[in-house]
């Protein structure tokens, strides 16, 4: 039996988070965020977010910092700022012309469910 996950009420979903989401509809250890704030709409692994859409519209995960160095050196995207100025470490936000942000979610669930 196929698992969904859930999609929160609210603003249309971006394509590309839409794709992310139902690649992870079959996996029982990942879930949908609701409410509202941070983390509404975000994928979820032992309760512990993975990937999102940010406030602003951006694709964001969370993996170890090195690979976060080493995308942001490569220029496929920017360390996430939660809006109050402080750039978080282990946060990676995809840049425009950034694609495979399914391969990014499967790093980020990886490194989320340690």
């Amino acid at each position: 039996m196929k698992t969904t996950v859930k999609k929160p009420q609210g603003p249309e979903i971006d394509p590309g988070f839409d794709r992310v989401v139902n690649a992870f509809a079959g996996d029982r250890q990942v879930s949908r965020g609701e409410g509202k704030g941070f983390g509404s709409g975000a994928l979820k692994v032992n309760g512990r977010i993975f990937a999102m859409m940010s406030s602003k519209g951006e694709f964001v995960v969370k993996l170890p910092k090195k690979r976060v160095d080493e995308l942001v050196d490569a220029g496929k995207g920017k360390r996430f700022d939660p809006g109050h100025g402080r750039l978080m470490k282990e946060w990676f936000v995809a840049g425009k012309g950034v694609t495979d942000w399914l391969e990014l979610a499967k790093e980020a669930r990886e490194f989320a469910k340690q």
